[in-house]
């Protein structure tokens, strides 16, 4: 992508490309051709990643892309611009109104993978930002872009929650890539994991605990 001289979608094409952000002086509105624009980026960018799961069923949301990439955007902004930014948080940072499914978990993912990275450096700047909190929220609905975040999960019924076959595969895919062992060792996911490994556990994951429930207790074993 050649620079736009937008600051939005520059943002967002060089976080994508070479996974580094740029901070500008000051907190610019975003115009609807810049959103147009946005969408039109991430729906390229969800036919390029679907090509990993093969899965004609799954398309781009296209305005959940946009939202993800406007909080991604502006959270990564207010880390350094804050002066008079408070009564525009809830502007800035918007609650999800659309349907939460597989298309919009994966379209917001394009942009919210990034955001845990953002939300360490402002804990780090201030442990008691209100904006951490806010981000915190956000992934926990959207917790798929947070795996391997050491966040707070609400909780999950797992077995509804992957039951899209495309979905867990995804899901599982990325445990094992960010060795998030704090869901690789739920039992019902760890079942899941030890299924897929087969017989090449340790070439996967060989420190992963293998769980199991004997009369309702839970056992570890490696």
């Amino acid at each position: 992508m050649m620079e736009t001289k937008s600051p939005f979608l520059d943002t967002l094409f060089l976080l994508r490309k070479d996974e580094c952000i740029t901070i500008f002086t000051d907190l610019q509105e975003i115009s609807k051709k810049e959103e147009q624009d946005a969408a039109d980026y991430f729906e390229s960018e969800f036919e390029k990643e679907r090509l990993e799961f093969l899965s004609d069923q799954i398309n781009c949301d296209k305005e959940t892309a946009v939202w993800a990439a406007k909080i991604l955007y502006h959270s990564a902004q207010l880390y350094l611009i804050r002066e008079n930014t408070a009564k525009d948080l809830q502007k800035l940072i918007p609650e999800f109104k659309g349907k939460r499914d597989i298309s919009s978990i994966l379209s917001a993912d394009l942009s919210l993978r990034f955001l845990p990275q953002i939300i360490s450096a402002l804990q780090n700047a201030d442990p008691e930002d209100t904006l951490v909190k806010m981000l915190e929220n956000i992934l926990q609905q959207f917790h798929y872009s947070a795996v391997g975040f050491d966040m707070d999960l609400p909780k999950i019924n797992w077995e509804e929650e992957l039951k899209n076959k495309t979905y867990r595969k995804l899901y599982l895919e990325r445990i094992v890539e960010k060795k998030a062992y704090s869901l690789a060792e739920i039992p019902y996911i760890n079942h899941l994991l030890i299924a897929e490994f087969g017989l090449h556990k340790d070439i996967f994951w060989k420190e992963l605990k293998i769980i199991t429930k004997d009369n309702g207790n839970i056992r570890e074993s490696i």
